[in-house]
């Protein structure tokens, strides 16, 4: 009975991964992750707020469905550095860093750990801090926190979840390189709460790729030449050639009291067809309308 229960979970676990491939036409988003706020109360011998963080990004980047920025720790000290950069007081060259080419986030990722428990059985070795048993055999470790999905161009949260992750629970969704993960967790690869952690981040990053179909991805077009258009997507972002787009203008809807985004409404021009594939950049032929129409700063849909 619970052979087939478990092979009934990953059947529908599967079905809906597929659904979320073929809606978002297996398009990735820039997606970066916030340290996450350790409203629990725990603390051993490595930062949990840190490890989330690791753990999850790694997790994300591994699923392939996302362009994963670096936290936005790792962005603060990069912005840091072009502002020093842009300072005047070093070395140019072709290796100083330069404003404005941060790649923008579709998609924040925030939350907190609200409940930490380590079950470790006494007599299994480890240490213990503050009353808790860290590192040792046996026992049990679960954590619970909250994520929010949150998108990046109106600071609306998405969507929301609460997550549990047992260090009991047997095999991940996908299967992850953990080989780089022991460092987060103070060099215990098998802790108790470490391998809690890594159960929790994968129900996480499961149910960040279910909301997909229901978040709009979006482009611009960067250029129209010969005929030609050029949007800024490229196989960084999963595009190939024969992938089609809509282009048009976007309204956007404002509440007049206070200046929020209540809705966009898109007139489209015309559908595009992807001929020529590079890393950040796609060229488009028109497939359907007028190219005589089409501008930069438009946007792009999935049809």
């Amino acid at each position: 009975m619970k052979k087939a229960l478990i092979l009934a979970t990953v059947l529908v676990l599967g079905a809906g991964l597929a659904y979320a491939d073929e809606a978002t036409g297996g398009l990735r988003y820039s997606i970066t992750v916030t340290e996450f706020e350790n409203q629990a109360g725990w603390y051993g011998h490595f930062d949990i707020g840190n490890a989330w963080g690791t753990v999850l990004t790694d997790m994300l980047n591994q699923s392939d469905r996302f362009i994963v920025l670096g936290e936005s720790d790792m962005r603060g000290a990069a912005l840091d550095e072009q502002d020093f950069a842009a300072s005047g007081r070093t070395a140019g060259g072709k290796k100083a860093p330069v404003t404005g080419q941060m790649t923008p986030a579709q998609l924040l990722v925030k939350g907190a750990i609200t409940h930490v428990q380590d079950g470790t059985k006494k007599g299994g070795g480890g240490i213990r801090i503050k009353g808790i048993r860290l590192g040792g055999k046996g026992g049990k470790g679960e954590i619970n926190a909250t994520i929010y999905i949150v998108d990046s161009t109106t600071g609306q949260v998405v969507a929301s979840k609460s997550v549990v992750g047992e260090s009991k629970q047997k095999g991940m969704s996908i299967g992850y390189n953990t080989g780089d993960w022991g460092a987060a967790f103070g060099g215990e690869s098998n802790d108790n709460v470490g391998l809690a952690i890594q159960a929790a981040c994968d129900e996480a990053v499961q149910f960040l790729i279910a909301q997909l179909p229901s978040i709009q991805w979006t482009g611009s077009v960067v250029m129209v030449k010969d005929g030609q258009v050029y949007v800024n997507r490229g196989e960084r972002e999963g595009i190939s050639v024969g992938q089609l787009f809509t282009v048009g203008d976007v309204e956007v809807i404002r509440d007049p009291d206070t200046g929020e985004i209540l809705d966009e409404s898109m007139t489209i021009l015309a559908t595009l067809e992807t001929t020529r594939v590079k890393e950040k950049l796609s060229i488009c032929s028109v497939t359907l309308g007028d190219a005589a129409g089409i501008e930069k700063g438009m946007t792009i849909h999935l049809p």
